[in-house]
């Protein structure tokens, strides 16, 4: 039977935290802010969070999730 979800603010604000999709969304979202930062310095301005979020999944996202995964699975299989 799956835990009841937390009952004060605190607990599931901590609950979200500690969750898989949230930690995923995180390490995401540093991603594109390295990208942002990258692209931004190669055009000499500003490119905006927006133009860096599109291009970063255009070009980067498939293969930092299938590395991801990978790393998921690794570390599932040195724990086991």
């Amino acid at each position: 039977m799956p835990s009841p979800m937390p009952s004060t603010q605190e607990d599931r604000s901590q609950f979200v935290k500690n969750s898989v999709f949230y930690k995923e969304f995180v390490a995401e979202r540093e991603e594109i802010l390295k990208h942002k930062w990258i692209e931004s310095e190669k055009a000499g301005k500003d490119i905006g969070f927006e133009k860096a979020l599109l291009d970063w999944m255009v070009k980067h996202r498939s293969n930092w999730r299938e590395k991801r995964l990978k790393e998921a699975r690794a570390e599932t299989a040195a724990a086991s």
